[in-house]
């Protein structure tokens, strides 16, 4: 503004008297002066920078960051922040995807009451903000799965008496399984009693998650990788609240996040901490070397639930012949999300040969993943393909079947 004022001056100066010229000098070397005086007098630079942050938020969430130096409240902050938080407005951002985001530094600028001069000062500040997957839902809806559907009454008696273990004698009633019955204590009794059983607790499952490039492909606008996270946390927190072990496992080309195995409510929070750290990979799936290390960190039978996807005969047949190596002593369930775009162009009905190009290419793509499902079932692998937004709640269903009935 300065020098905008000080242009027709010069001007006019330039044409009236043009031996004056010295006098634009002075005005420039004044605004510098003054410039410097005003940076002088800025201050409030002498305190350490402090940002306040949340440890912790879901995905999809806003986040305000708000940096302060104690004694100056007027200052202009700036701060360098990583993916997956992205920049909305000034200090609001916005938790992209899961993962960690770090504040690596901070900058602060105290200006000068006419506002031409500053200092500026940064400070490293190496702060982290996990970015979890949102379980807004899970307790809510964990719960109304696991006792408040319409097998309410059944699913509490099985608690009770249709697991393994021999509880106690009672009388038959209407409704209970005949393969129940005692036959050899009903007839010294001269009635009809029933065993009762109670349902194991204390059972491991290990909810392993595939966390190579093709699971970073979106299925409904979503990653794969995201939907198998958040199933892999509903069914943890129901067998955390059934009183199992829970283990959340993930690896692409080697083991990247291993929980260990965890018991009791209070746990799922260890797991949830552990679900931020499962980042989205770029890298092939090694199923031979992942589910090895597994099976060598398991100490007793337990149930793996995999999610996974498959994109060539080679890799599924690599899964296969991992997959058979742990059946030997694990119960295995594997969990695939519907591939709606394949199906989409499959269905379509061509306009051009691009179009019949993609069709033929999308039926191919499918065949062959029905091939290989149908021979995980041969082998004698449990197989959840649903789509993305029913899977969870099928899991979950699946679970507490193979749970009760072992």
């Amino acid at each position: 503004m300065l020098a905008l004022v000080a242009a027709p001056a010069a001007l006019a100066l330039g044409v009236a008297a043009p031996g004056s010229w010295a006098l634009a000098v002075l005005w420039v070397l004044g605004v510098a002066l003054l410039v410097l005086v005003d940076g002088m007098l800025a201050s409030g630079l002498r305190g350490p920078i402090t940002v306040t942050a949340p440890a912790a938020v879901p995905v999809g969430a806003d986040v305000t960051l708000r940096p302060e130096m104690a004694g100056a409240p007027s200052l202009d902050f700036a701060a360098e922040v990583s993916e997956p938080l992205i920049r909305r407005t000034g200090f609001a951002y916005r938790a992209a995807r899961r993962g960690t985001a770090r504040i690596e530094r901070v900058w602060a600028r105290a200006r000068g009451p006419l506002g031409l001069g500053a200092w500026q000062r940064s400070h490293p500040a190496d702060i982290a903000v996990r970015v979890t997957p949102d379980i807004a839902g899970v307790r809510e809806t964990a719960m109304r799965q696991r006792f408040n559907g319409p097998q309410f009454g059944q699913r509490m008696r099985l608690e009770a008496g249709e697991g393994q273990e021999f509880q106690a004698l009672t009388g038959f009633q209407p409704g209970m399984a005949r393969r129940t019955i005692d036959w050899k204590a009903s007839a010294r009794h001269l009635s009809l009693l029933a065993r009762e059983y109670r349902t194991e607790r204390d059972n491991p499952i290990v909810l392993a998650v595939d966390a190579g490039r093709v699971m970073a492909e979106p299925v409904g606008g979503v990653p794969r990788i995201d939907r198998a996270v958040s199933a892999a946390l509903l069914a943890a927190f129901v067998a955390l609240k059934s009183g199992d072990r829970a283990r959340l496992f993930a690896f692409d080309s080697k083991p990247r996040v291993d929980s260990g195995s965890v018991s009791g409510p209070r746990a799922f929070a260890r797991l949830h901490a552990h679900a931020a750290e499962i980042d989205y990979g770029a890298e092939e799936t090694n199923f031979t070397l992942g589910l090895t290390l597994l099976d060598q960190r398991l100490d007793r039978r337990s149930l793996i639930v995999l999610f996974t996807e498959f994109s060539d005969p080679t890799a599924a047949e690599l899964m296969l012949a991992a997959a058979g190596r742990l059946l030997r002593r694990h119960r295995l369930l594997f969990v695939l999300f519907h591939d709606e775009e394949l199906a989409t162009f499959a269905e379509a009905r061509p306009t051009n040969a691009d179009d019949v190009t993609r069709a033929n290419v999308a039926h191919t793509l499918l065949r062959e993943r029905r091939i290989v499902v149908e021979r995980l079932k041969r082998q004698g692998i449990d197989v959840i393909e649903a789509a993305a937004g029913d899977a969870p709640l099928a899991l979950v269903e699946r679970y507490l079947q193979m749970r009760e009935r072992p």
